[in-house]
């Protein structure tokens, strides 16, 4: 079952809030895009198919959508919430220019990129639509867009790209899952069936960035989810995600997002919250 909820509209955009409850394995009957959109996973995953090509969508992944675009949806492992975001033609050329490049594909979700998304929501409950919010979207479209790139690039016959797709989307869900055996390269790859080095190879090609970042990103994400629901101790949230000590989660998180925990607990704070703190 799936239900929108609208959370901010204007004539230039709508941002939805959309959760889907199905668990189907199957993929959906094919759907045409009716707008420029930017689909970021909260929580939850699940796979898309468009321009001929499947993705595992998941809070690390997210993608974008163009008019006329046919799509289908598979759950295969339950259902996800998702942030939609929904910009007009003009918006869109604005940011984007008219090139092809990022009209469509995937982007990775970086720390940057999932505060901005953060940021957006805890702007948009603020209630402050034409200021807060809008501020707050044009900084997260103009994030996706820099990071945009056109996708996995399949090899010559197919067969490697598909290998390194299927070998990325494994070692994705279980770092997601915090299985035991992601706990080093080593454990990761012999749970997977893959060499260290085949694996270590294959984050890059499909998603940019390593294997040892992409973990990062993941703690990171936890980290972040721990300062929204009002964690006050730092020691607890540096111990309970495996860092060092709390000197250690504060330089990580400098390192990636320019902020200390501490001031990103505020920044996440609904906008008047900020205001009359």
């Amino acid at each position: 079952m799936l239900c929108a909820e609208l959370v901010a509209i204007r004539s230039d955009f709508d941002i939805s809030a959309v959760a889907c409850r199905s668990d189907h394995t199957r993929w959906s009957s094919p759907e045409v895009c009716g707008t420029y959109r930017v689909v970021l996973v909260r929580s939850g995953r699940f796979r898309r198919r468009a321009s001929g090509s499947a993705v595992d969508l998941d809070t690390s992944l997210a993608y974008f959508g163009t008019p006329g675009e046919e799509e289908s949806f598979a759950h295969p492992s339950g259902g996800d919430h998702c942030t939609s975001i929904s910009v007009t033609p003009v918006l869109w050329r604005s940011l984007a220019g008219d090139g092809p490049g990022v009209a469509t594909g995937t982007v990775y979700v970086d720390p940057a990129l999932d505060l901005a998304h953060r940021r957006l929501l805890a702007a948009a409950r603020s209630g402050d639509i034409d200021y807060a919010t809008t501020e707050e979207l044009l900084a997260l479209l103009a994030t996706a867009i820099t990071r945009a790139a056109p996708g996995p690039v399949p090899a010559a016959d197919g067969r490697p790209a598909a290998r390194d797709r299927s070998l990325v989307a494994a070692a994705r869900e279980a770092i997601t899952a915090d299985h035991p055996a992601s706990a080093t390269l080593f454990s990761l790859a012999e749970l997977l069936g893959a060499s260290p080095y085949r694996l270590s190879r294959a984050f890059p090609r499909e998603l940019g960035v390593s294997v040892t970042h992409y973990r990062h990103r993941v703690r990171i994400g936890r980290c972040l989810d721990r300062l929204e629901a009002g964690e006050t101790s730092l020691s607890t949230l540096a111990a309970d995600l495996g860092y060092a000590d709390q000197a250690h989660l504060t330089r990580t998180f400098r390192r990636h997002l320019g902020h200390t925990p501490t001031s990103l607990r505020r920044l996440l704070a609904p906008a008047n919250a900020r205001e009359t703190g």
